[in-house]
Order: structure tokens, then sequence, then C-alpha cells
């Protein structure tokens, strides 16, 4: 697994921002996601569940099938998946059958979020950094549901 500074993840994080606000402008809970193998992005992806009807089109779910379909195996154990707010047990699910190697994730989600339900669902060998731009991703969040109301 490759090492990656503080400013990578940053930049990294900043490709998944500009997907969650994509998911924002068609009205889409504001998350993105980047996978990135080899220092470059090869998944690209935002949450589609309005535009397909279907709850498992998460951001996450979108780059695992991106960056599987990209590398031609389903297992990503060079990745990381850069997402900008903490993952769902579904999708926790999806990165431990996917091998990730890494997760960096954005803002924490008490709700929803993978660790209100279990402290690690991602394979062993999974490395996790939280809270990369942290305030920034949860503001997405918040602001949209702000405008909802």
């Amino acid at each position: 697994m490759e090492n990656y500074s503080s400013e990578e993840d940053e930049k990294f994080m900043r490709l998944a921002i500009d997907e969650a606000r994509k998911a924002a402008m068609r009205d889409e809970v504001p998350i993105g996601a980047v996978v990135v193998c080899g220092g470059r992005a090869i998944a690209r992806a935002h949450n589609l569940t309005e535009a397909l009807t279907d709850p498992t089109a998460h951001a996450e779910m979108q780059a695992i099938t991106a960056a599987t379909s990209y590398l031609g195996g389903k297992y990503l154990t060079d990745c990381t998946l850069y997402v900008t707010v903490e993952p769902c047990l579904m999708c926790a699910g999806a990165i431990a059958w996917s091998q990730m190697g890494r997760v960096v994730y954005g803002a924490a989600d008490d709700k929803r979020g993978y660790h209100t339900y279990c402290a690690s669902p991602f394979h062993k060998k999974t490395q996790v950094t939280a809270g990369v731009l942290a305030d920034e991703c949860s503001r997405l969040v918040t602001n949209f549901f702000r405008g909802k109301r």
C-alpha cells in the first residue's frame, strides 16, 4: 500500500468534494467518492440514489464499481477510497468485500456511519484515516439539509 501525505490526502479529498457538489446540484445528498490507485484517480462518483431510485446507489458503491471495472478485477487492495462522509454499514461491507487497501473519509456520521454499528467492518489489512477536510465535508451535508427544511 502506498503512503500518502496529508497534502495528497487533501488533494484527493478535494476531488471527492467536487463530486459531492455535483450530487448537490442534482438534488442528491452531497456525498462524493474517489478511488485512487498508483497516485491517480481511477474512479469518481457521487450519490445517485434519487436519479436511479436505488437506495444502494451511494457514492462509494458507484466508485467501487467504476474502479473494479477500470482495473478488471474485484479486489482493490492497492487502492485508496476517498469519501466525504464516513461510509454507512452497507458501503463498509462493499469496501470490505473489495479488500480496499485504505479508506480516507472527511466528516463522521454519528447517525448512520459504520462506527455506530461496529468498530471496523473492513478487511483486516485496510487502513483508515478519518477527518480529512472534515469541516468542509460536514458543511456540504449540513447546508444541503438546512435548505430542505
